[in-house]
Parts: structure tokens; sequence; C-alpha cells
């Protein structure tokens, strides 16, 4: 009757429908439920790292120059909340989707995290979307550093494991430990210095390189990324147009 019945068939087809799609908003329904511990688990840790990044997103004024008594700080970076519709790890240049764009003040070449650490950078926008070039690009670079010594260099993806990054151009006079923690560097201009990244599984100095090549377990499972926030520092464009105007000076 499904198959052949004209009128009547499409009428139970759409009954039919509609009853799959209401078992399927019970049953997801019943897993929000269920995972409300594991949600309320994600928004406090995301409570600890707003918190401790609280410090980084506070410019301090000279009071020399300003002689301000009452307001001695001013924010230096925002967070816009955003969710993750779309992402790929298997591919030698992944991106993720997420449900903000320029309508929610996103640009491009703003920072990505989640409460577990560093995601990725916005790539491109529209109105209401986002794409985020990921940790697991093979051209994206992400200035990090060891937080045991301050030792820094770029983070790469070698394309092989993604919950696995390399970080490079370490000195080989370097203080490094397995289980040492990576973060940022203030030397990105993207992200706030001290954003998690992973924790040091190896490192080794290869052939022909006067440097160490640190392996680096990432703290952020990209895998199963949902909830992010994209950060604006709001004196990026007054430090690349001075940098830029620097280098000019010193190509002339």
């Amino acid at each position: 009757m499904v198959q052949k019945g004209g009128y009547q068939g499409s009428n139970i087809l759409n009954s039919s429908n509609s009853l799959i799609a209401g078992i399927y908003q019970v049953s997801a329904n019943a897993r929000e439920y269920f995972n409300l511990r594991e949600e309320n688990e994600r928004l406090a840790n995301e409570n600890v790292v707003l918190r401790n990044s609280l410090k980084s997103n506070l410019y301090v004024l000279p009071l020399k120059v300003y002689k301000i008594r009452d307001t001695i700080y001013r924010q230096q970076y925002s967070y816009i909340s955003s969710k993750v519709v779309n992402s790929s790890v298997n591919k030698r240049r992944n991106y993720l989707t997420l449900n903000v764009g320029e309508d929610m003040g996103v640009k491009r070449d703003m920072g990505v995290v989640s409460s577990n650490g560093v995601v990725g950078i916005v790539t491109d926008v529209s109105g209401n979307f986002a794409s985020v070039m990921s940790l697991l690009h093979k051209d994206l670079r992400v200035n990090c550093q060891l937080k045991r010594d301050g030792s820094f260099g770029p983070l790469v993806w070698d394309g092989e494991d993604y919950r696995h990054c390399n970080l490079t151009d370490i000195p080989t006079h370097a203080r490094i430990r397995a289980g040492d923690t990576v973060m940022t560097s203030e030397l990105s201009g993207i992200f706030p210095e001290g954003i998690m990244v992973g924790t040091v599984v190896s490192f080794e100095r290869r052939k022909n390189e006067a440097f160490y090549t640190v392996r680096v377990k990432l703290n952020a499972d990209l895998k199963k990324v949902n909830h992010v926030y994209v950060i604006k520092n709001k004196f990026k464009q007054e430090r690349d147009s001075l940098e830029l105007k620097t280098q000019q000076q010193s190509d002339n």
C-alpha cells in the first residue's frame, strides 16, 4: 500500500516518518539527560580555562603614563561561544565548521579553543558560519612553548596521528622531559599566552638538524570536539599594522 497506494501510501509514509522522527527526538532527549553529568563537567572545565586565562586577557596599562587608579586593566581578549557542526581528522588538510560567523563578530585569523586546549584558526567566514583550519592541517603553524623553560617553536602536524603534533625548532639546550606541558606563546599574536596545547611524549635530534623535534600529545581530542570558543584579540590589528610598518622600513 505504501509503494502503490498513492494518496493513502503517502499519508502512511508521512506518518511513519513523523513517528520515527519522534522516536529519534525522544532518544536524543534521553541521551542528553544521561549526559548531563558529562556536560556539567565540560562546563566546569571551561570555567577553569577561562579563569586561568583571565590574567592573559588583561593588558596592564602603565600607571606612570595614564595615571589611572580606579581602572588599571583593559581587556585584550574576548570569547565567542560556538558549536562545531562539521569536522574532519583523516585528511591532510582538516577543517571544522562553526555555527557562528560575521554576524557574531567572527573574522579571519581568530584563534579557536575548547575547554581542553587549542583547536585551530579561522580561515573563512560567512554571515552565520566560520571555517576553521584545524591543528590537523599540514599548512598550519602555531607558535607554542614549553612551560618548563619557555623554549618556543612552531607546532606542526605530520599527517600521521590525529592525537599528536610535533613541536619543532626547540634548541638542544632546552630542558625537556616526557610529560612536560606545551602551551601557546604570546609570539603567535592570535592566542593568549598559556593556553593548553598538550604534553611531551618524546623528543629527538634528527639527522642534519640543529634542533630538537618534540612529539606532543594534543590535549584536545579533535575527533570529539563539540563546543569551542572563538578568541577575539582587540589589539591584533594595531599590532599587525605596527609590525608590518616596521618590516617595510627595515626592507627599504
